[in-house]
């Protein structure tokens, strides 16, 4: 005997769901409906099916294929339009014409005795059977009634309350001889309800109606839909699950890692190979897909997550569905009955309110509230580059698929035959993307050299000689699950802004440029990268005064890859140093902000313990640098750069120093006080370091680290600043404590604010409102100078949606007061 399995229908109310996934297949309990279905017939032996599809019926096909995996013998009839119910079975006439069959839909989840149904219509000797069960409210079914006998006397379809009649409904599962095909016109829509069985009892046909014993859940909205995964998981419904039970109700399948200290509330289930971190909360009927990482301090109750899916840290998802692919960003909340559909991105601290339905392939932007459903339109903007290139969480955001298309992108906006040059951290994930834009290159004609693991500075400076452009990919700083995917110019500079739209409209459009056979580029590996670098950088900064001094120094390599060049720099040097943490360390291709504060407290205690004349402690990629003085006490990034600048402006004499508009005015008097001026930039990088490019600048730093010293580079370069800083105090034979000490100090304080993309425009012109009369500075955001010399500003960041603040006065106290009235402003635009 074989079956019929209706998986043709589209699922209309399942949207958004169904959009993009045929309903058979929706997961519950991590497995598509139909395979549940398909498992319930092969129990009762029915192992030659047929299978009728219309909607997405690839999907459908390419999933169960011909049956093997489940033992069984599935063909299919393909609809080339919507046929009914009955319609679409005689569609499958021929492979049913010879025996009686069964009919059951796709999408209904059962685990009803269907030997028992069909010795039953064997029995009465039936025409067709319909199988009924009882439920408490028919509303959405239609209803029967069947005499002592079992011989149906009555069907009404979807009923009002005023027509029920009965709580005994059709599940549309029905046992059919095949004399029935008679009664079905073909290549028509016809239904066995409303049009099929009212003409057979009008005949006096034996039409008879089975009332089933057990579980039935017509899986036709989001309600019963996850009503269906819990009763799953609470056992109403006698299916199999696959995976162990590790503790009662807590299921979890192959591969799936589980911290010890997550926390598990079942009943629930962990899908295949996901994976589970420390400090997350998964309660109650929530249903993890395969590949899913839930990360620490995330909140999962009565949610249904399809495969992989991302949820961030301190997430907290409530009633809700996830369809595949989609990304949920940190402390982003998703309430009670919302729907996300596949392949969506939910951006940081964004709330989802309940009910509202997401539709496939839009972004919901950090910080947006949304009320109602996002069909159409995309609330939210993607931006390519932020203020490290284009950056992401690996494997999440930021994949090989990505990075194959980027660089394709980046290598179109260039002449075919050009040079590109690549570069990485130590880290593995850098590594494995490297590889991916590689291949992109040399498939879009470009010749490629590759430095394999270098210090950032040293990848911008061989870029320089002779490269068209270069790719360095790095662990994002602080965050070691994220990755940055710079894009350099010929200069070994970050991407002008008008640089970063061209390869943005370029990938937008997806024009990739492919090379013939005969066009793929060349890959080299250049020899004596590292002789080069510091061959250069002796030549060109002066280290006059060093080896006669008798400094000692202590230097942290952060087991970074600025340890790479240390060894042969400091031995032409001639200086007495300490070298720490010298060797690479793969699973810390970064650190948080308290590993490096920790890391300089013990770099201090090894300056002072060791007399030495200062410590420096180099970023993992050598691109920024921290000091601490004589004492062992640490400078402050911000004091830092007031620091270097004292020592430089004061060597010097002249010239110009480039600084963005967010530091502190004190830099300003020291700059005055030996005869040089400040240059104003932007907080844009390139614009930075095209500053400092320029004739006449003799310095540049951010305050974060980053210096530039423009005699040896115009970029951000930690071993460039190292060295010029040797030579400096070398030379002016005082220590870093006096010169710190002789410099007023600064009071400046910072603030950020969620601000939605929708409002930014408005936030900035209140702020111009605001300002009145009073000195307002626009070299980047808004900067308003009060008359006694305080300063605030306001600046939106250009890839998130937030907007930050700046404010400057002669003590914090002012400074806080006037940061809190400028920030009502911002917060009160912002609403």
């Amino acid at each position: 005997m074989k079956a019929v399995v209706m998986a043709g229908g589209e699922g209309t109310r399942l949207r958004p769901m169904t959009s993009s996934m045929p309903k058979p297949l929706l997961p519950v309990a991590n497995q598509p409906i139909m395979e549940h279905v398909l498992r319930l017939l092969k129990r009762h032996g029915l192992n030659e099916t047929v299978v009728t599809v219309q909607f997405l019926a690839s999907l459908v096909k390419n999933y169960f294929g011909d049956g093997e995996e489940l033992g069984m013998e599935l063909t299919y009839a393909n609809e080339e339009k919507p046929l009914g119910t009955a319609g679409s079975v005689k569609n499958a006439e021929e492979a049913l014409k010879d025996d009686t069959f069964l009919v059951i839909s796709g999408d209904a989840l059962t685990d009803f005795d269907l030997t028992e149904l069909i010795n039953f219509h064997k029995e009465k000797g039936a025409l067709v059977t319909v199988c009924l069960t009882r439920v408490p409210n028919p509303l959405e079914f239609g209803i029967t009634i069947v005499d002592e006998e079992g011989k149906v006397e009555r069907f009404l379809e979807k009923p009002t309350w005023g027509q029920v009649f009965s709580d005994t409904v059709n599940t549309g599962i029905y046992v059919m001889e095949p004399e029935v095909f008679d009664y079905v016109e073909p290549d028509v829509p016809v239904d066995w309800s409303g049009d099929v069985f009212p003409q057979l009892m009008k005949e006096g046909k034996p039409i008879y109606g089975f009332i089933a014993e057990g579980y039935w859940e017509d899986v036709g909205t989001h309600e019963s839909y996850v009503k269906a995964q819990a009763d799953v998981l609470e056992g109403k419904v006698d299916v199999d699950i696959d995976g162990f039970e590790i503790s009662p109700g807590v299921w979890v399948a192959e591969g799936a890692e589980v911290h010890p200290d997550a926390v598990l509330r079942g009943p629930l289930y962990i899908g295949d190979y996901a994976k589970v971190e420390a400090g997350a909360e998964i309660r109650e009927h929530t249903v993890v897909g395969s590949n899913v990482v839930v990360k620490s301090g995330a909140f999962l109750h009565r949610a249904v997550v399809h495969d992989n899916v991302y949820i961030g840290p301190h997430s907290n998802l409530r009633g809700c569905v996830l369809g595949r692919n989609t990304d949920v960003m940190r402390a982003a909340r998703i309430e009670d009955g919302a729907v996300i559909g596949d392949e969506c991105l939910i951006g940081e601290e964004s709330i989802v309110q309940g009910n509202v339905r997401v539709y496939p392939f839009k972004t919901i932007e950090a910080g947006a509230f949304v009320n109602t459903s996002v069909i159409w339109e995309s609330r939210g903007q993607a931006h390519l580059f932020g203020a490290r290139g284009v950056s992401g969480i690996l494997n999440v955001e930021i994949t090989p698929e990505l990075a194959v298309r980027l660089a394709g992108a980046y290598a179109t906006t260039l002449k075919k035959g050009s040079t590109v040059t690549t570069a990485r951290d130590h880290s593995r994930g850098a590594r494995a993307l490297k590889r991916a834009v590689i291949s992109a290159l040399q498939a879009s004609a470009i010749d490629v050299r590759d430095l394999e693991n270098v210090p950032l500075p040293v990848a911008r400076q061989q870029t320089a000689r002779g490269s068209a452009g270069g790719i360095m990919i790095r662990t994002t700083p602080g965050v070691p699950d994220s990755v940055d995917i710079m894009f350099f110019d010929g200069q070994g500079a970050d991407l002008s802004q008008g640089s970063q739209r061209k390869l943005d409209r370029v990938f937008a459009r997806q024009e990739y440029r492919r090379a013939f056979p005969g066009e793929i580029g060349d890959l080299h590996f250049p020899a004596s990268v590292f002789d080069s670098y510091t061959g250069s950088l002796l030549r060109n900064v002066d280290i006059t005064g060093i080896a006669e001094s008798g400094l000692k120094v202590v230097v942290d390599a952060s087991n970074g890859s600025a340890g790479l060049v240390l060894p042969s720099l400091l031995g032409k040097l001639g200086v007495d140093s300490l070298t720490i943490n010298p060797g690479l360390d793969e699973s810390r291709p970064t650190e948080t902000a308290d590993v490096r504060r920790s890391g300089l407290v013990r770099l201090g205690e090894m300056v002072a313990s060791s007399r030495a004349a200062f410590g420096v402690r180099f970023d993992p990629v050598g691109e920024r640098l921290s000091l601490v003085d004589e004492k062992g006490r640490i400078i402050e990034d911000d004091r830092a750069l007031l620091v270097m600048l004292d020592l430089i402006a004061a060597e010097r004499r002249s010239g110009r120093v480039a600084l963005p508009v967010t530091t502190t005015r004190i830099a300003e008097q020291v700059a005055a006080y030996h005869g040089t001026q400040v240059e104003w930039t932007t907080t844009s990088p390139d614009d930075l370091t095209r500053v400092g490019g320029e004739e006449g600048t003799i310095f540049g730093g951010d305050g974060k680290g980053g210096f530039i010293v423009p005699e040896f580079n115009r970029v951000y370069d930690g071993t460039a600043a190292f060295v010029r800083l040797i030579g400096l105090v070398a030379r002016t034979q005082l220590t870093l404590s006096q010169i710190d000490a002789r410099i007023p100090r600064a009071h400046v304080i910072r603030r950020d604010l969620a601000t939605p993309w929708a409002v930014k425009g408005l936030v900035m012109r209140r702020v111009v409102e605001e300002a009145g009369d009073r000195f307002v500075d626009t070299t980047d955001g808004v900067r308003v100078v009060e008359a006694d010399g305080r300063w605030v500003m306001v600046l939106p960041d250009p890839a998130e949606a937030v907007t930050h603040l700046w404010a400057e006065g002669p003590d914090d106290a002012s400074a806080q007061a006037l940061l809190d009235e400028w920030a009502a402003v911002v917060d009160s635009a912002g609403r």
